[in-house]
């Protein structure tokens, strides 16, 4: 399913950066470098296979209930980690992005940031999906019922 991204296809390439800050920079130079380089992206490759993306930033919130390596507190890296998230048609399409000339220059001085230099990887999408409307959900639940004793 990949109906959480629209128009993203299903043979579609999502890529991750995972950039850690310089302890010399901060947020606000991140939101600034990162957000031009986006701009430039969705300018120039929206025709050219970028299907759209999102930057999070680690809050420092570490789930209990989801982890299995223990029970921290706070990460580390709590506001100095962030990810660059993006969805491509292709991953030739993606590349090419890169050598653009209107992208290489921004793209080296979001670098200048990046305490861990940068890997960015490419995944095909397996699954995404948008939470069921109230209704949506009741039925799901209804079903699950009627049907649990055949699973």
């Amino acid at each position: 399913m990949t109906g959480l991204i629209k128009n993203f296809p299903s043979d579609g390439v999502v890529t991750v950066n995972r950039v850690i800050l310089k302890p010399q920079y901060t947020v606000e130079d991140l939101e600034e470098r990162v957000s031009v380089l986006c701009e430039n992206v969705k300018t120039y490759h929206s025709e050219t296979g970028f299907i759209g993306g999102f930057v999070c930033l680690n809050s420092g919130m570490i789930s209990n209930e989801g982890s299995t390596i223990g029970q921290a507190v706070e990460s580390p890296l709590k506001g100095k980690e962030a990810l660059i998230v993006t969805f491509w048609r292709s991953f030739a399409e993606h590349e090419q992005s890169h050598r653009s000339p209107t992208f290489q220059p921004l793209f080296k001085e979001a670098l200048e940031l990046c305490e861990n230099g940068n890997e960015e990887i490419g995944y095909n999408m397996l699954w995404s999906g948008a939470a069921y409307s109230k209704a949506e959900a009741a039925a799901a639940k209804a079903a699950k019922e009627k049907y649990k004793a055949a699973a």
